[in-house]
């Protein structure tokens, strides 16, 4: 039997002359952050994957090409979405989408022996939803 989901870490969109100052706020606190740099979806991401807090900007104006851009153009800065890891990502997406979720952007990365995948989803009931599957630790 697969783990039960769990909530795992919330990703906050800032303007990119924010980021900085907004992983300050966070560091204050005792949060350490890694920078990756994602050139295939335009965003630059610093993330503190232990303690549970991912800031992302976009690297880009293009709202067309980034959905961080658009997200930022049509609402501001703030929550971007809440991941929750499962074990089973495929039926974890599909009870999602029973529920009237619709998928928006899924994404596979790895490397360096670690594996992830990820189902984001429109907002359900104001929720933002990401999925995570993955072998890394934490």
């Amino acid at each position: 039997m697969n783990p039960a989901p769990s909530l795992h870490h919330v990703v906050f969109c800032v303007e990119p002359d924010n980021q900085d100052a907004a992983a300050g706020v966070w560091r204050t606190l005792g949060f350490e952050f890694v920078e990756i740099l994602l050139a295939d979806v335009l965003l630059r991401v610093l993330l503190d994957w232990t303690r549970g807090i991912e800031i992302i900007s976009p690297t880009t104006s293009d709202a067309t090409a980034c959905a961080a851009r658009a997200f930022l153009n049509e609402q501001g800065e703030g929550v971007y979405s809440v991941v929750v890891r499962t074990e089973a990502i495929d039926a974890a997406t599909e009870s999602m989408r029973s529920r009237g979720a619709e998928l928006t952007y899924h994404q596979s990365r790895g490397g360096d022996g670690y594996s992830l995948r990820e189902a984001q989803f429109a907002p359900v009931f104001g929720m933002p939803i990401t999925l995570l599957e993955t072998d890394l630790a934490g």
